[in-house]
């Protein structure tokens, strides 16, 4: 690794990247859930599974909205006052992947209230980020941590 190339424990994420990405995520969401599990609800939740793919495996730097919000938002707002770490995110990612993919296998398979459950769960978690800057994943997360970090 390079000098100039950031470990992975140093990785940081501008927050306001995160909730721009949480408003794009409501906005395929809200036209997932109102369509249903028809075909355009199942294409949408599948373009949705696809936009988490990244950041789950990566992080949110790695996702399309983030793209989005380095060249469109943040030239226009300027830097942040202060960064996050990027697993926190993540994990959020990897949720929301996860829930779009249930909804998207039951979806398929013909279980449409399966379907609802699971992406009425990608539309409050975004929603939540999106409008209060409340990370639900990132909270789990964060529960989870301490809940099994020993104390020192």
């Amino acid at each position: 690794m390079t000098d100039s190339a950031p470990a992975v424990q140093d990785r940081q994420v501008d927050p306001r990247g995160v909730r721009f990405g949480a408003a794009v995520t409501l906005a395929f969401a809200l036209i997932a859930v109102i369509a249903g599990a028809s075909t355009l609800g199942l294409v949408t939740m599948a373009i949705l599974a696809v936009l988490f793919a990244p950041g789950a495996i990566v992080g949110p730097q790695a996702t399309a909205q983030s793209w989005l919000f380095s060249r469109l938002v943040r030239p226009r707002i300027g830097p942040p006052h202060e960064t996050e770490s990027f697993r926190p995110p993540r994990f959020a990612q990897q949720m929301g992947f996860a829930m779009s993919l249930l909804a998207l296998v039951l979806g398929l398979a013909g279980v449409g209230v399966g379907y609802m459950i699971f992406a009425a769960m990608v539309l409050v978690a975004s929603f939540l980020n999106a409008v209060f800057g409340f990370c639900l994943g990132c909270e789990i997360y964060l529960a989870v941590r301490k809940a099994t970090t020993r104390a020192a």
